[in-house]
């Protein structure tokens, strides 16, 4: 057994996932890139390789991780590429995409032997988080203006459009991809790809998905394009738990239960957007699920159970695939939780243990 914490995922609930994507392909013609941003966790991809087309990326090690580990199609973006980058990142892209003007004009010469494009910023989005709208006020992700969107046309053969955030709305989808081809048609209609990038929450529970690929396949043969999605979040969610172990309780005016794992560094996003865990909260026995570090608010959240929990007592938390993993650390030097593969057979396979030896080479 795997001593606690680890990462746990489920091989045949990332399969149900990797089916939707693979539906969608097929129905539509889009093509489906990973977002390693969201899950980079390369031991899974075997399971995700038969499903999807490649991989995108944020920066040069991403890029480098989709080229190496994942294969098949690799797309490379980075608000900023450096002038040391920029040379090994057009080694390992099929695709780069440039985040402004001026940096495609820089690198343009560069990177004439492979395709390029251009971030472009419809300067809406679907983000209910001011922290990561893409469209806020003064954003500095990608171009909105049309002229300079018409001078760089010469210099590329498509774009990136990333504005939604967990959108499961088809209809807000729907609307918000009509507005891009009336503002924008005359830049797509003389483009070869067109990546609508992620945060289309496609394989959550009662989506439509086949209205969804029906709309994309009307984009792209509207106006003659190869359409990309970047799902991230969609390729992994409800897959994966992160299992805890329970190492004291208290009682201050509630029962706290204090885990062997922490918020801050195992599962960030819950810290920055002001989030809880997604426990059950139809037991009998009510808790705060905390963490062990001395950051006060170091808390999973609320959570209900049909059984008290003991010292020692397993928990699982749900939905800790996507953000989490990319995103631990070493705060307050608690081990990163291993990771495990629960296979079809539901034997589980440890993939990384983390040890104080990879503690100590994380510092000097």
């Amino acid at each position: 057994m795997i001593p606690t914490p680890f990462y746990l995922i489920d091989e045949a609930r990332l399969r149900d996932n990797m089916r939707k994507i693979e539906q969608l392909r097929q129905r539509s013609g889009a093509k489906a890139l990973l977002a390693l941003k969201c899950f980079a966790t390369w031991g899974a991809f075997d399971i995700m390789r038969d499903y999807m087309d490649g991989t995108t990326s944020s920066s040069l090690f991403e890029l480098r991780l989709g080229r190496e580990k994942f294969g098949e199609e690799t797309h490379a973006y980075s608000v900023a590429w450096s002038d040391q980058e920029i040379d090994e990142a057009i080694s390992y892209a099929d695709k780069i995409i440039f985040n402004s003007l001026t940096q495609l004009e820089r690198f343009a010469d560069k990177a004439q032997h492979i395709e390029r494009g251009l971030r472009l910023n419809p300067r809406f989005s679907t983000s209910g988080f001011d922290l990561a709208d893409p469209a806020r006020p003064f954003s500095r992700l990608g171009e909105w203006n049309l002229d300079r969107l018409h001078h760089a046309l010469p210099l590329i053969s498509g774009v990136m459009i990333h504005y939604n955030c967990e959108n499961s709305d088809f209809d807000l989808f729907d609307q918000q991809l009509s507005r891009i081809e009336t503002d924008f048609g005359p830049i797509i209609e003389r483009l070869k790809w067109v990546s609508l990038g992620g945060g289309i929450h496609f394989t959550g529970e009662g989506y439509p998905l086949d209205r969804l690929a029906d709309r994309l396949k009307a984009f792209s043969e509207r106006f003659s394009v190869q359409v990309f999605l970047e799902p991230g979040e969609a390729s992994i969610t409800q897959t994966t738990t992160l299992e805890v172990s329970v190492l004291d309780i208290l009682d201050n005016g509630k029962q706290i239960a204090i885990v062997d794992s922490s918020t801050e560094a195992h599962m960030l996003d819950l810290l920055i957007y002001r989030e809880t865990a997604k426990f059950p909260q139809s037991g009998a026995h009510r808790y705060q699920i905390a963490g062990k570090t001395c950051l006060a608010g170091d808390i999973f959240g609320e959570a209900a159970f049909d059984a008290p929990l003991e010292i020692g007592s397993r928990v699982s938390i749900p939905d800790a695939a996507g953000y989490t993993m990319v995103k631990k650390n070493w705060f307050n030097g608690v081990n990163m939780p291993a990771i495990a593969i629960r296979q079809q057979d539901g034997t589980i396979r440890p993939v990384r243990e983390f040890t104080y030896e990879d503690y100590l080479s994380s510092l000097s």
